[in-house]
């Protein structure tokens, strides 16, 4: 019996074992800027995924989609030696660790990691001492560059999401919060933190975002942030953005200052109107920068402390109700699913679907929707609930 249990767990083991592969080639293929190739691992791992049960023979793979020359070829050195010697070259290589540290600081992409390689920078060392000259969003990602390589839990995200719904609803009353990305899937760890904002009257989120983020930075929440306009324009008689997983809402992109009692200090907000004299003078009731949000502390041998506090990537997004189903369904994801999504809508359907709306190329009009279940069914698609979409 013990046996058995012990086959069935090395079955599990390589079937996992080929997922991961494939997910590694396809996160090196997207860190060296390959984006097609990164796609086609990609695909490549969620089939592998959604078979029904591990697979012990190539024989199995026959006619499934998406599985080329190159995954196929993984696949069975996986099955055939436990590991992919491929993948495992790589994990080893100089380029695949520089480019994951690298790419690891926000605001630094794949050309920019790239560049750096072929300047022989490949540590946060050799980084922080070869004289280049960052950005604000580089320089407040080298700086907490530990805390933003560390996950966030679910209980993280919200006890964010509950500062955000305070001030939300103090600014504008009756305004609506959604956490999506990851969590809305189902996740309980994620990377970041992404919140779409809407009012159920068309208008009224105009010039909310600029009272949220004044508010977050006057009681300390913030420790970067970048605020980008809406710059969506809709044309009547044509798409006014071509399908893809950029869109152009109103957006705060931000690095947040999430102390380790974040949940009670949360109520504290209250609902104090933006423009009072207490919030002027940062003297609304709730902590700030000066107490218990205080830097690491130095201890009497002088090493450092743990501080009470960490850095989380945190986005948040403003949309007009006309357009907020079809934005819960692009941020909800993940990549490849809304990727695939879009492709279903532009080949199978001369549709073109964004995070804004839904275009009939043949009718040669918008189609309207209020929810996700009618974006679904405008694809004639059966409804895909979010914790099954994680591709």
């Amino acid at each position: 019996m013990g046996g058995k249990k012990e086959s069935v767990q090395q079955l599990d083991d390589t079937y996992s074992a080929s997922q991961d592969a494939l997910s590694l080639l396809a996160e090196n293929a997207e860190l060296s800027d390959q984006d097609g190739r990164g796609v086609a691992f990609r695909r490549a791992a969620a089939v592998m995924k959604s078979l029904p049960e591990p697979v012990t023979s190539m024989t199995q793979l026959r006619g499934l989609p998406c599985l080329g020359e190159h995954s196929l070829r993984v696949i069975r050195d996986v099955l055939e030696n436990g590991a992919s010697r491929e993948v495992e070259s790589m994990k080893q290589s100089k380029q695949y660790k520089a480019l994951k540290v690298l790419t690891g600081v926000f605001g630094v992409g794949a050309k920019t990691a790239a560049r750096w390689i072929r300047e022989g920078i490949h540590t946060l060392h050799q980084l922080r001492n070869s004289g280049h000259t960052l950005n604000r969003a580089q320089q407040a990602g080298l700086e907490h560059y530990d805390d933003l390589n560390q996950q966030v839990s679910k209980a993280e995200a919200e006890a964010i999401q509950q500062i955000v719904e305070e001030v939300v609803a103090s600014v504008l009353p009756g305004a609506k919060v959604t956490l999506t990305g990851g969590f809305r899937r189902g996740k309980l760890m994620g990377h970041d933190v992404d919140f779409l904002i809407t009012h159920p009257e068309e208008g009224k989120e105009v010039g909310l975002m600029s009272k949220v983020v004044s508010w977050l930075e006057s009681q300390g929440f913030l420790l970067y942030q970048k605020t980008t306009r809406n710059s969506y324009l809709v044309s009547d008689d044509s798409p006014a953005l071509p399908p893809s997983n950029m869109d152009r809402f109103e957006r705060c992109l931000s690095i947040f200052k999430l102390a380790q009692d974040q949940p009670h200090r949360a109520k504290q907000l209250g609902a104090l109107p933006l423009d009072t004299a207490e919030h002027r003078r940062g003297d609304s009731g709730l902590q700030t920068d000066q107490d218990s949000c205080s830097q690491r502390i130095q201890t009497p041998g002088g090493q450092e402390d743990t501080k009470p506090w960490r850095a989380v990537r945190v986005d948040l997004v403003v949309s007009p109700i006309s357009q907020f189903a079809f934005a819960v369904l692009g941020w909800t994801g993940s990549k490849l699913f809304e990727r695939e999504l879009r492709r279903w809508a532009g080949q199978e359907k001369a549709m073109s679907l964004s995070s804004h709306a839904l275009y009939d190329n043949k009718k040669r009009k918008y189609l309207q929707a209020s929810s996700e279940e009618e974006i679904f069914a405008h694809l004639d698609l059966e409804f895909i609930p979010p914790s099954e979409r994680n591709a």
